[in-house]
């Protein structure tokens, strides 16, 4: 067979199309793949709930989208230990909303006190400021410090454009929520999106006066306080990865997400949570690594738009 074909169920080749084949790419080249280098984060899906529904939220997290379920306690405790072992160092929790969780602070105190570094994705609006969380990330803040990290939304400086994005009204209630956290000396960093074309230079400047004008204590030039992510559509034509392309892109599979992270979910109706390659691709089942993270440590391949759009080309990285 010539490249770029397969063997068909009728014994007729078959030209491949984009990200279809596990093992070449649409042209008959090997596809790239990634090793786990080594276990550096751990991602827990709170949960796919949200008190929004964002215009282009890439794991299509809603009001009613509950897809992926509370993860609980009793859940993510084995998974804790497994990562202890394992020298891991950071737990992410992400969603969804992570402050929906009824679990979200006492799994983040368990986190903790495993000795972990935790960073928590949060839009910072009502479920965040709601006086029983606040009192809880407060009661964290004073025993843990700076090993609690919350990274807030927001998708422009510009209020009409988040809202846009958001709803009306999202701005106002996410920088309340912000200027909360910094008022209480908590790590914070901002994760913006490149949805206008706007070039990074303007949209740091922009972010820039925002943050002075909060009074909140971040340089929007620092990579680490403001992290500006490549937009993801998967109906875009992107390249796919071939193990050429590691040298002709001057890139080290390394450096790619899945180099250094695994996350765990729990799929609705599933009677125990599974470990995921990464965190943009919660709902494909070629993703899904196994039941524990010494099942997950396998290579991943590089075989959907997102891999090619945010992780090589784009060079993002969800991990803090």
């Amino acid at each position: 067979m010539a490249d770029g074909e397969a063997a068909h169920g009728d014994g007729f080749p078959h030209v491949l199309g984009k990200f279809e084949h596990p093992d070449l790419t649409a042209s008959g080249a090997a596809r790239a793949q990634v090793a786990l280098k080594k276990l550096e984060t751990l991602w827990i899906n709170t949960g796919t709930l949200c008190n929004i529904e964002c215009a282009h939220c890439y794991i299509e997290s809603s009001p009613q989208n509950d897809r992926l379920v509370y993860l609980t306690l009793a859940d993510i405790a084995s998974f804790l230990d497994e990562a202890a072992r394992m020298g891991v160092r950071e737990i992410g929790f992400t969603g969804g909303e992570p402050f929906l969780n009824p679990e979200m602070i006492a799994m983040a105190e368990a986190a903790l006190g495993c000795g972990f570094e935790i960073l928590i994705l949060t839009n910072a609006m009502r479920p965040m400021m709601r006086p029983r969380v606040k009192d809880g990330l407060l009661k964290l803040h004073s025993r843990f410090g700076p090993r609690i990290k919350l990274r807030v939304s927001l998708d422009h400086f510009d209020p009409a454009r988040h809202d846009h994005e958001r709803r009306v009204g999202s701005f106002a209630s996410a920088m309340e929520g912000f200027r909360w956290l910094a008022d209480h000396g908590f790590q914070i960093s901002v994760a913006t999106r490149d949805l206008w074309d706007e070039g990074e230079a303007a949209m740091r400047g922009g972010f820039a006066a925002l943050f002075a004008g909060a009074a909140v204590p971040l340089d929007a030039q620092n990579p680490m306080d403001l992290i500006l992510f490549p937009e993801m559509d998967v109906a875009a034509d992107v390249p796919e990865i071939s193990t050429d392309c590691w040298g002709l892109l001057g890139k080290d599979p390394g450096g790619v997400m899945c180099a250094s992270s695994r996350m765990v979910v729990k799929r609705k109706g599933a009677a125990a949570p599974v470990v995921l390659s990464c965190t943009l691709l919660p709902y494909d089942a070629r993703f899904e690594m196994g039941a524990t993270l010494r099942e997950a440590l396998g290579p991943v391949k590089l075989n959907h738009p997102h891999c090619a759009k945010f992780c090589v080309l784009g060079g993002a990285s969800c991990s803090g």
